[in-house]
C-alpha cells in the first residue's frame, strides 16, 4: 500500500534515498537519554513520515522536495520531549539528525 505523504497518509515505500548518515553529538546523547533508536526517526523520515512537529506548509515543502530534488526536513519529538531534527540534502548525498539548537 502506498500513500501519498502530503495528504496525512504515510508511504510504506522508502520514498528517497538517505545517503551517508551522520548526527550530532547533542542528538546522539538526546536519544541515548531519551532510550530511543535513530533508526526509528530515520525509516520515518524515508517513508514520508515528517513528524507532528512541521506546519502543513513545511510538509507540503518536502512533498515538493521529493520531486525537485531540494532539501527535506522532518522533526519529531523524543519520549522525554526534546525535539530533533532529520535533514537529507537535496542532492541526497546525507542525512543529519541533530537538534534544533545545532542548526
Amino acid at each position: 500500500m502506498e500513500t501519498k505523504a502530503g495528504e496525512g497518509r504515510v508511504s510504506t515505500t522508502r520514498l528517497f534515498t538517505l545517503g551517508q548518515i551522520v548526527a550530532t553529538p547533542g542528538a546522539l546523547q538526546a536519544l541515548e537519554t531519551a532510550g530511543q533508536l535513530a533508526s526509528h526517526f530515520l525509516v520515518k523520515h524515508a517513508l514520508g513520515d515528517w513528524g507532528t512537529l512541521l506546519c502543513d506548509e513545511d510538509k507540503a515543502a518536502n512533498d515538493e522536495a521529493l520531486a525537485d530534488d531540494l532539501r527535506i526536513l522532518s522533526a519529531y519529538r523524543l519520549e522525554d520531549g526534546t525535539k530533533i531534527w532529520v535533514i537529507t540534502e537535496a542532492d541526497r548525498s546525507a542525512t543529519t539528525l541533530l537538534l534544533p539548537e545545532e542548526y
